[in-house]
């Protein structure tokens, strides 16, 4: 028995708040979220328009990198052109040599 009356004198103090937060709470509550819920939805809309903007952005940076391979591969297209058409074509500055026999 001593070791109960030796738990619960302890607890004096906090069961007594926890029991007034306990019967405030319900009228509490409703005021706090109504006040709160005005901030949340502010936050909410916010984060909504933040993402929406990251979004327009990255869609803007993907269509620039899309433009710039594209750049990219028809420059190396056209340089293998060029470079085939050198080997295969015989230069003018490459004077043809008389067959000696």
């Amino acid at each position: 028995m001593a070791l109960l009356d030796k738990m619960v004198e302890g607890l004096g103090p906090g069961v007594l708040i926890g029991v007034g937060v306990a019967l405030a709470a319900p009228v509490i509550l409703p005021v706090v979220g109504n006040l709160v819920r005005p901030i949340a939805k502010s936050v909410v809309k916010g984060g909504i328009a933040i993402g929406d903007k990251v979004k327009e952005m990255a869609a803007e940076v993907s269509e620039q990198m899309s433009d710039l391979v594209a750049e990219v591969k028809a420059e190396s297209a056209a340089s293998a052109a060029i470079v085939e058409q050198a080997v295969t074509t015989p230069s003018a500055s490459v004077e043809q040599q008389p067959a000696q026999g």
